[in-house]
């Protein structure tokens, strides 16, 4: 029988959730992700929240096809991410791209 109360971050200090954090930015399985909150995380970490590092843990459990819609085009965002976090992530702004 699966245990619904199991919760994965509970034992984990906030710190080390930062660092779990910045890293699976960093690591999407799309490029265009990667980029986005990759940047995104590693511009604002330091300022995180344990709310904030709980919103994005439950953002990264849904399908990055959906998210990278949710983000750039702003299609169909679930309530529960349709908010100031993701509205500071769509503006973009905290990006840097450099053509080679």
């Amino acid at each position: 029988m699966t245990d619904l109360t199991y919760n994965p971050h509970k034992e984990i200090n906030l710190e080390d959730r930062k660092r779990r954090l910045l890293f699976r930015a960093w690591h999407r399985g799309i490029k265009e992700l990667d980029l986005i909150f990759g940047n995104f995380v590693e511009a604002n970490i330091k300022g995180f929240t344990l709310e904030d590092i709980i919103w994005f843990e439950s953002l990264f459990e849904e399908n990055d096809q959906e998210i990278l819609g949710w983000v750039t085009n702003g299609e169909n965002v679930p309530e529960k991410f349709d908010d100031e976090m993701m509205a500071r992530i769509q503006k973009l702004d905290f990006m840097t791209l450099k053509a080679k």
